[in-house]
């Protein structure tokens, strides 16, 4: 599904570039679940946004499904990001003045699903994940878990092909954790989502079938 080839993500500093990220070279096969782990400022979350097309400062090659995502211009990256992707944000990045409803239809407007069918998709994620409750309340009137349950939500509801997930489980107490790593191993091998996620946790990684660590910005295994 994916192909990296000499990745380099330099940030230009007064005392001399610094690379995020250095030479990568990734191959993410469809239907795979890569677990990314490395100590804090080791490139992971770089390496996610640049994977999700949030990040276009990079340079090096990049092949999604046989299309060469460093040669297309903006908006072709736009239309293949919101068509595929679904992210999950670790600081959940809900939109504030946007209802949980609002929220979770968002991905669905952008794919031109019709009304209703949008209307009885979000019903049946919101009832998914027990938030039914919340679905008129706003970002600020819920607790991390709650924003983070959401997140989640929203990033499954289009059912994208790859999903990207950034500490996935970081604020949800640990049954809710367990749960939402199950959903994201039965997604995996019933439906054939192709996931990625950067984890600090052991056990969220040992749900996925690699592992890939980084350090200073390389990968070292």
């Amino acid at each position: 599904m994916i192909t990296l080839r000499n990745i380099d993500r330099v940030y230009p500093l007064k005392g001399g570039p610094f690379y995020a990220l250095r030479n990568i070279n990734l191959e993410i096969g469809e239907g795979e679940f890569i677990s990314v782990m490395g100590p804090s400022g080791s490139g992971k979350s770089t390496l996610l946004h640049i994977l999700g097309l949030h990040d276009s400062a990079w340079q090096g090659e990049y092949w999604f499904r046989g299309e060469a995502v460093h040669k297309l211009d903006k908006k072709k990256r736009f239309d293949l990001q919101k068509k595929n992707l679904g992210f999950i944000f670790q600081s959940y990045h809900l939109l504030d003045d946007l209802t949980v409803y609002e929220n979770l239809e968002i991905p669905l407007s952008y794919r031109d699903v019709p009304k209703k069918q949008r209307e009885s998709i979000v019903c049946d994620v919101l009832d998914r994940f027990q938030i039914v409750a919340k679905k008129d309340l706003y970002p600020n009137q819920l607790s991390g878990g709650q924003q983070q349950l959401v997140g989640v939500a929203r990033a499954l509801v289009a059912k994208p092909t790859l999903l990207l997930a950034d500490e996935p489980t970081g604020n949800l107490h640990s049954d809710q954790g367990r749960e939402i790593m199950q959903l994201f191993k039965q997604l995996n091998q019933d439906d054939g989502v192709t996931i990625v996620q950067v984890t600090h946790s052991n056990e969220n990684a040992a749900y996925g079938s690699r592992i890939v660590r980084l350090a200073d910005g390389m990968i070292v295994n």
